[in-house]
């Protein structure tokens, strides 16, 4: 085999008719078209490591994806046959050459999500697949009341679908760093958006955190319940889960190290 380089690749995908990121035998996946896809341009397979799995539905502006391609490989020209090829749900947005030790997803420190709310009594038809549509008024002072008690470290079993545990093995750990967690009104719109940021998200926690938090904005429950909420560290003490179709993973992060590094 000849000389290989490892490759990073920032990669933005529209995630409505896709079956999630990871591949899946039988269905349709972002990296189930992405592999081949680059393996054909490159003519030897290749196997990519993803920074972050993304569910069905959920899209992405910088999901970064790492792997070991040819050294003589022109970088500029595989972005430009992976884009014709992949167009127009899949897009490579840069590569560039990496360190050999660099992961996609190993060496990440930080991910940053946006969620967004189409909030008006008509739906909004150019977005419904990008959005939630939210017809009943949402009171955004108090949804962003309810996001400061998530900053910081915690165990956020309140908002994650908790994962198998194998016999005989510790249950997974959900405690997070959240760094950031922001609602604002896009340009005087409708548009309402819920930005995230933190060392690692676990499964559904920021469809669950926005979905808990629309019940605040409705008045169904009063945002200095989300301390308590946070710290019962059980799902059913959350909202329920906001749908895929206005989560976009925005930003991986590189910068320093690892907050479980030790």
């Amino acid at each position: 085999m000849a000389d290989v380089r490892r490759a990073r690749l920032v990669v933005a995908y529209r995630g409505t008719d896709f079956r999630g990121f990871a591949p899946n035998q039988g269905v349709r996946t972002v990296m189930g078209e992405l592999v081949p896809a680059v393996s054909k341009v490159v003519r030897q397979p290749v196997e990519l490591s993803m920074a972050g799995r993304t569910d069905a539905g959920v899209h992405a502006w910088g999901q970064v994806v790492s792997g070991d391609v040819p050294a003589v490989t022109d970088l500029a020209d595989l972005q430009r046959r992976i884009n014709k090829m992949c167009a127009p749900d899949i897009t490579i947005r840069s590569v560039e050459w990496a360190a050999a030790d660099f992961d996609a997803r190993f060496s990440a420190t930080s991910r940053r999500y946006r969620y967004h709310v189409w909030n008006d009594p008509a739906p909004n038809p150019l977005l419904h697949e990008l959005t939630w549509h939210v017809h009943r008024p949402l009171d955004l002072d108090a949804m962003q009341a309810a996001a400061e008690p998530l900053l910081g470290e915690h165990d956020f079993a309140s908002f994650c679908r908790r994962p198998k545990t194998p016999d005989g093995m510790e249950p997974a750990s959900l405690v997070r760093v959240v760094s950031d967690a922001t609602w604002s009104r896009v340009d005087d719109t409708p548009m309402l958006r819920f930005e995230i940021a933190g060392s690692a998200f676990c499964h559904q926690m920021v469809r669950s955190i926005v979905g808990t938090m629309v019940d605040i904005g409705f008045g169904r429950i009063h945002h200095t319940k989300m301390a308590g909420i946070l710290g019962a560290r059980s799902r059913e003490a959350a909202g329920g889960v906001a749908p895929p179709s206005g989560l976009v993973l925005w930003e991986v992060g590189y910068d320093g190290r690892r907050w479980d590094a030790g």
